[in-house]
């Protein structure tokens, strides 16, 4: 069944990251710790200055991501910059699975949520499906024409250039235009 529009997820799992010291590594200690990403920049900021200061390294200054959890596939550098972590983080954590796929295909936090507002048609259990309904709602179909139609064709065409289609689990895809 479709949604007239995109319904809000909340992701479950802790979306966070495990920032390391440099000097410390460097010197063959592991010291770091993880941190919740989907907060505050400056807040994150805080806490790498907390874990730099209780180094065993004297005036350490210098981290990197070393590991990451909850980003749903989407991969972090260890030099990603902190404020483009908490963006990604916050919106995974407000869009889940669909946000990190479209964060993926569109590679652009502002492009992904630019799809969602403006692009999305709905949860569908196929493309054939939302093509059927789409059609359905457009066209006057003469009752004798009706079973001639081939919804599976007409969505193997709208794939080709006029949507796109995230799957995110059995028989639920997600449909967006293109641009």
């Amino acid at each position: 069944m479709a949604h007239a529009a995109f319904q809000t997820a909340t992701h479950d799992s802790d979306i966070r990251i495990y920032v390391a010291c440099l000097a410390a590594y460097n010197n063959g200690i592991l010291h770091g710790r993880w941190i919740k990403a989907d907060q505050d920049a400056d807040d994150i900021r805080s806490e790498i200055a907390a874990m730099l200061k209780a180094s065993p390294i004297e005036d350490a200054e210098e981290y990197a991501i070393h590991d990451y959890e909850g980003f749903d596939g989407v991969s972090l550098s260890e030099y990603q910059g902190i404020d483009e972590v908490t963006a990604l983080a916050a919106f995974i954590a407000e869009h889940g699975e669909l946000g990190a796929e479209l964060f993926k295909h569109y590679g652009d936090i502002d492009a992904a949520e630019t799809a969602l507002e403006d692009d999305y048609c709905g949860e569908y259990r196929s493309l054939a499906e939302y093509a059927e309904q789409l059609t359905e709602e457009t066209v006057l179909i003469p009752e004798s024409l009706r079973y001639y139609i081939d919804y599976d064709a007409m969505a193997r065409d709208m794939a080709m250039s006029d949507v796109l289609v995230i799957e995110t689990g059995v028989e639920c895809v997600h449909v967006f235009w293109s641009r």
